[in-house]
This record gives C-alpha cells, structure tokens and sequence, in this order.
C-alpha cells in the first residue's frame, strides 16, 4: 500500500513536474512539497485542493481510495462551463503547468494523449482495423509527436469541424554523439538550428534536455521519452570586453557561437550517463535518441493587472491548450469533431507527422467509411481552424504593424490574411468564424502583414492541399515570436478556448445559394 506521500509524488511525475514547477504554479515551497511527500507533513485542505487540480489527479486516488490516478473532477474541461468562465489568470496559469509539461513535441503529445484517456477516449493504432462507432470518443498518434483526436456525434454527422495547431518551436537539437572537447578542460554538445530562432535569446539562459530515446530490448526496439529537469547546460555570451561591437548587431554562426557548455573536462561521457539513468535504462541498449534543448525558465503571469503571460513555446502550445480544453468542452450530435496537433511546422512540415502529411487525410477517409459516408460529400459540409499565433504590435515598433490591420494582445483572437495565400482565410472563412465568436461574446481581430515586410505560412494552406476544405487561419497575438521566451495576453488563451468549444458545438450545412453556396450555422 502506497503512502500519502508517494502517491503525492507519483502524481506530480507523472505530469513531468518538477518541484520547482510547482511552487511556480502554486506556490508551494520546494521545502513544503519534500515534507509533504516525505510523509513528515501534510498539506492543508486548500493547499491539497491546488495541488491535486495541477496534477490533474483523483482525490480519491490522492487519498488512498482506488489505485487508478484518474483526473481532477474540478480540473475537467467537461465540468467546466468555458462559455461563462471568467478567470483568465486561472486559465494563464493551467497554460503554463501544460507547456512547463510539455518540454518537447514528444511530450506535449503525450500530455494531451494522457488528457485524452482520462476523459474516456479509445486510442487506436494506424495499423489496425478501426472499430468506429457513433457517440465514440478516439484518438491516434503517429512518431509520438503528432495526435489526432475525434469525437462522432450520436446523431447522423454529415461534416468534420477541425481545429489544428502545431506543438514543436524554435530550438536546438543536439547531433549525434554530441559531446565535444575544448582545449582538455570543457565539454560541449554539438547542436544544430531547429527552426527560425531568434538565437540571442537563447544565451545565458538555465537550459535543459529532453526528447525520445529508442533502446534494445530482448524482444526488439522500445522508445522511452526524458527529461534531464535540472539545469543541464547554457550557452554563454562572450564579454563585450571581448566583442566590443555586439550591442552594433551580430551574425551568429549556429557551429560556433550557441554551442552549449556541458561541463568540465571531469564530464566527458556524461551525456549519454544521463540520458540513460533518467529511462532507467543500460547505456549500451540505447541505440537512438531525438535530444532538444528547452529553455529552463518557468512561464509567468505578470503585468499591473496581471494582463500578460510569458513562458517558452507559447507559439504554438497557447493555441494547441486552447484547442484541447475546446474540443474536450464543446461537440455537436450531427458532426465529427476533430482535434489535429501537428509536428515539424516550424521546418516546413513536409514530414510523416507533419500537416504535409496524409495523418489528417487518412484518418478523415477512414471516419467516412466507417460511418457509411461519401468523403466527397462529407467535405462540402465541414470546417477547419488552423490555429497558430501572431504578431502583435510592439510597444517599441509599432511601425512594424500594417496601419490597419494591427492586432494587440488581450484584444481577441486574431484572424489572418494574406493576399498570396499564406493564410487560408477567405471572406467566407472570416464570416464564419466571426458569427461563431459572437454567439460566446468572445472579440475577433485582424492582422496582414506590412505590404514591404513578407511574413511566413502556417498550417492552413498546407492540410488544404491534402484535405480541400473551408479554413480560417487563426492565432493569439503575442510579442517575440521565436524567442526562447514569448510574451502573450493572459486574457486571449480564455477567449480561444470558449471560441473553440462553440466552434465543436456548431453544425456548419452548404446551402444552395449563388454563386458557390452559403452556410447556416446551428449549435
């Protein structure tokens, strides 16, 4: 029989928290947490509430009544009313316990897929036959970083509502056999540029280690994610006594200048040593290992008024949070709700769990035969959201901004166009989407790029060439976009989240209308 302590400790394992992270989320004190899971203390009655919501944990599990961890009742999106919710700082700050758990794409997937379970879905294999039924709840996986989720609806589903974002971002990741030996007295690890960086933001940061290892087994090959937690290395600026013209601009060269710094000489072999202990696996059994590095410093909810929210990774897992806990609260009786979270957007996506991919393509094709449906006819009548943040004016450039189409933070959610179709979004699609925002109260806002300053593309456009639907292109303003630490509105991650659960309560029909059709919208 386990004791209160462990099973304390065991919850917050299992959500890739360290003790840090959760004084950071709920204050309590590292010092408290150790007595309280030690078995020398116990929390207070508020306290244990607090801490058993961040687990996303059972009480009757906390308090020794079942053996299955489950999750908190008061944690779960489906007990929450997210139309009538208010509390964007409590929203902020469950925002930054998920990408605080989600140090990689790896395990931002399985976070969500473990949300998934606990709320009752089936999860299916690619390679199987798919036993689909209507009122079912499932969810796939494709390498461990990719998940697609859906919900059928009971009734008779003649369309798909697909929301999709992305959870990899801008970072490094290390080569193989990483380690480096400098003049006999440092040990660096041989990394390369993951994305569109901004590369100064990484120096002289606390930076870890976490990703997926594949090891031998007696039986063939397993795959094990890690996370290294502590500090592990930094990359450190050279003094501008030594550089004198890095306050006039600087290229960056990726083999030289942000090369991390491991350790002594007295490290050499450390590496590997440690990826192994944290899989509790032997050294020699690894055979492969995809290894990032991730920024160490916690997500914070600040500003006079609590207004803004700052953390790492908030492009995309901002929006990919608020698309779960949407998908999770809303679903209507005559559609399939689809919930699509790519990886490798940030290099282009032209991946196997990419939104260039056939994982979104294949699954719809499979949904539709199982339910008897034409795919040429059930297209017609669905929608998607590609969801994935933007720019907001910078409070010490705001002449980077197009003059008109100008979005600030916690001024809504943010509706993208552009003229070359690097964004989805049409007349029609803005429409939509603008009637859905309005039926919860939830504002809307526009942004295109300064005609003289080409941005980049997100997912819409590309899932349309492999699924030809209907999309708006969508985001949450934000500042520092690529930073290793980004700033957003700690109001705007509310207003996706109620939006999201509208967007899966409403049934979207084609009407017979010239020249090419409306819609009508029914929740």
């Amino acid at each position: 029989m386990t004791t209160f302590g462990e099973r304390l400790r065991k919850a917050r394992k299992r959500k890739g928290l360290s003790q840090m992270d959760v004084f950071d989320a709920v204050g309590v004190s590292n010092k408290a947490l150790s007595r309280y899971e030690n078995g020398d203390a116990a929390p207070n009655p508020e306290t244990l509430k607090r801490l058993i919501r961040l687990y996303d944990v059972s009480s009757e599990y906390i308090l020794g009544l079942t053996a299955e961890m489950g999750r908190s009742a008061d944690n779960s999106p489906e007990g929450e009313n997210l139309i009538d919710m208010t509390d964007n700082r409590a929203s902020a700050e469950k925002l930054i316990a998920f990408i605080s758990a989600s140090p990689t794409a790896f395990h931002a997937v399985d976070n969500i897929s473990r949300k998934l379970s606990n709320e009752g879905f089936t999860k299916l294999n690619e390679w199987e036959n798919w036993d689909i039924e209507k009122g079912g709840k499932y969810f796939i996986t494709r390498n461990g970083s990719a998940v697609l989720a859906f919900k059928v609806g009971e009734g008779d589903p003649s369309g798909f509502n697909i929301f999709a974002a992305h959870c990899d971002s801008p970072t490094f990741k290390l080569k193989p056999g990483a380690e480096l030996e400098t003049i006999d007295h440092y040990i660096r690890l041989n990394t390369e540029v993951y994305g569109g960086g901004i590369m100064s933001s990484w120096l002289d940061r606390p930076l870890s280690i976490a990703g997926r290892i594949a090891f031998s087994t007696p039986n063939g090959i397993k795959t094990q994610l890690i996370n290294l937690e502590n500090t592990t290395v930094v990359i450190p600026n050279v003094a501008i006594h030594m550089q004198r013209q890095i306050n006039d601009g600087f290229t960056f060269n990726p083999q030289v200048d942000t090369i991390p710094l491991f350790g002594s000489e007295k490290s050499k072999g450390g590496l590997m040593r440690a990826v192994a202990e944290a899989a509790g696996v032997k050294e020699k059994d690894v055979l492969g290992v995809d290894l990032y590095l991730y920024n160490k410093t916690p997500g914070a909810v600040w500003g006079a008024e609590g207004e803004y929210v700052s953390s790492p990774r908030l492009d995309d897992l901002q929006c990919a949070y608020a698309g779960l806990s949407g998908f999770l609260a809303g679903g209507n009786r005559d559609t399939v709700s689809l919930l699509a979270i790519f990886d490798n957007e940030e290099v282009g996506s032209r991946t196997i769990q990419g939104a260039d991919s056939d994982f979104l393509l294949s699954a719809v094709e499979r949904i539709c035969a199982a339910l008897g449906k034409s795919k040429a006819q059930t297209l017609p009548n669905s929608f998607a959201l590609s969801a994935d943040n933007a720019h907001a004016v910078h409070p010490n450039h705001p002449e980077y901004a197009d003059p008109q189409n100008r979005p600030f933070m916690n001024g809504g959610i943010v509706i993208k166009f552009n003229a070359r179709q690097s964004y989805a979004t049409d007349g029609v699609s803005a429409a939509i989407f603008k009637k859905i925002c309005a039926a919860v109260g939830v504002p809307v806002q526009t942004f295109a790029n300064r005609s003289d300053k080409p941005g980049g593309g997100t997912l819409g456009n590309i899932s349309a060439t492999r699924l030809s639907i209907p999309t708006a292109d969508i985001g949450l303003a934000q500042l520092a976009m690529h930073s290793c630490y980004e700033t957003a509105g700690s109001m705007d991650t509310l207003y996706l989240e109620r939006a999201a659960a509208e967007f899966f309560r409403t049934k979207l029909t084609r009407l017979d209308l010239s020249p090419d059709g409306g819609y009508e919208l029914e929740a």
